[in-house]
């Protein structure tokens, strides 16, 4: 079983904000594996669907982005599953908008999801997969630049960078991390 961790905040409030391109990835993850509902577990949304031969869980957690290991911690423990099978979707303030980065462990890089995530879990070696929205601009307040919408510029990007971040989604519960990241990472 693979599970697919897109961050965000709930409400529509955060909706199509920066910081919620992990819920993105998961909506577009849930369409194409034909997920019509979620149930609440966990303090989360989850998805069951197959890919393959491949049980996949998609979440959503509830408890906003930086509490985020409150969800995954007890969802980890539940099924019982090496964190190499876990796969953590988020935005990244280092990459440039809409690059598209996997990486199998390393330090959160300031994301505080992903931090709890880690935090929590007890280690770094979580694979995650990271979409670029840009440094914050001069005069902003990190906070709000990660809570703020995309301008209509950076639109077109974005939507194409969570079409790539689904497809390499897939790819890893196809083929796994080397083979996904040699794919990926490429330019």
């Amino acid at each position: 079983m693979k599970i697919i961790v897109g961050l965000g905040n709930p409400g529509k409030k955060y909706a199509g904000t920066r910081h919620n391109l992990g819920f993105d990835v998961v909506a577009s993850l849930a369409e194409k594996l034909g997920v019509a509902r979620f149930q609440a577990k966990f303090d989360a949304e989850i998805g069951e669907a197959r890919h393959g031969e491949e049980k996949v869980l998609l979440v959503r957690p509830l408890t906003y982005m930086n509490l985020s290991g409150r969800s995954v911690r007890p969802l980890v423990d539940f099924y019982q599953q090496p964190l190499s099978e876990i796969l953590v979707i988020c935005d990244d303030l280092s990459l440039p908008t809409g690059k598209v980065r996997l990486r199998g462990q390393g330090s959160a890089g300031g994301q505080k999801g992903l931090q709890n995530i880690c935090e929590l879990l007890g280690s770094n070696e979580v694979p995650r997969l990271r979409i670029g929205i840009g440094t914050t601009p001069p005069h902003w307040d990190t906070s709000d630049y990660v809570l703020s919408r995309f301008n209509s510029d950076e639109l077109k990007t974005v939507t194409e960078a969570v079409a790539i971040a689904t497809n390499a989604a897939l790819s890893w519960v196809e083929s796994g991390l080397t083979t996904t990241m040699n794919q990926y990472n490429r330019n």
